[in-house]
C-alpha cells in the first residue's frame, strides 16, 4: 500500500502489529483485535498527522475490528467517504440491509471503482456474498476481497483529507 510518508510513519506501528495479510480474518468479527493492535491504533489515531483525516481514523479502528469506534467516526462524516466506511462497518457487524443503505449513500465513490482485481466491483453483490458465506470454499476469497476493499479506501483517504 502506497501512503504519503507522514501517514505511513504514523500508521506503521499498526501495520507492524497486524500486517494487512492477517487483518480482518473474519467477515463478521466476533470481537476486537488483540490488545497490542488496539493500542497501536489508539496511538496512531491520536497522532497529529491524522487530525485532518477522519476517514483514516475510521478505517484504522475498522482494521482492528473495533466496530463501535469506527462507527462513531464514519457516522459523523457527512460525505460519501464517511458513508463508504459506514457501509463496510455495517457489513462487518452483519447488518447487511443497513450496509446496503450506506453503500447507496456512498454512491459512485472513486474508491469503489478502484478496488483492485475486481473490475466493476459491486458492493451490493459483495454484501450478499458475505451474508451467504458458510465458511466454505469461497470464504478465503471473500476475506481477500474485504482486505482489498479496505486497503483501496484507506489509500484513497490518505490522498484526500477531509
Amino acid at each position: 500500500m502506497q501512503l504519503p510518508d507522514a501517514i505511513a510513519h504514523a500508521t506503521a506501528p499498526v501495520f507492524d502489529a497486524l500486517p494487512l495479510e492477517q487483518a480482518m480474518p473474519e467477515l463478521v468479527p466476533s470481537g476486537d483485535a488483540s490488545a497490542p493492535v488496539l493500542e497501536a491504533v489508539k496511538h496512531a489515531v491520536s497522532d497529529p498527522t491524522l487530525a485532518d483525516y477522519p476517514g483514516l481514523r475510521a478505517g484504522l479502528w475498522l482494521y482492528a475490528d473495533a466496530l463501535d469506534a469506527s462507527h462513531d467516526i464514519s457516522q459523523a462524516m457527512p460525505d460519501p467517504t464517511g458513508s463508504y466506511w459506514h457501509a463496510i462497518m455495517h457489513r462487518r457487524e452483519g447488518d447487511f440491509s443497513n450496509s446496503k443503505y450506506w453503500y447507496r449513500q456512498a454512491g459512485d465513490h472513486p474508491a469503489i471503482q478502484a478496488v483492485p482485481d475486481t473490475p466493476g466491483f459491486d458492493p451490493f453483490a459483495f454484501v450478499d456474498r458475505v451474508a451467504a458465506d458458510d465458511g466454505g470454499a469461497t470464504h478465503a476469497e471473500l476475506v481477500t476481497l474485504q482486505r482489498q476493499e479496505w486497503a483501496t479506501l484507506f489509500q484513497w483517504c490518505a490522498s484526500h483529507p477531509g
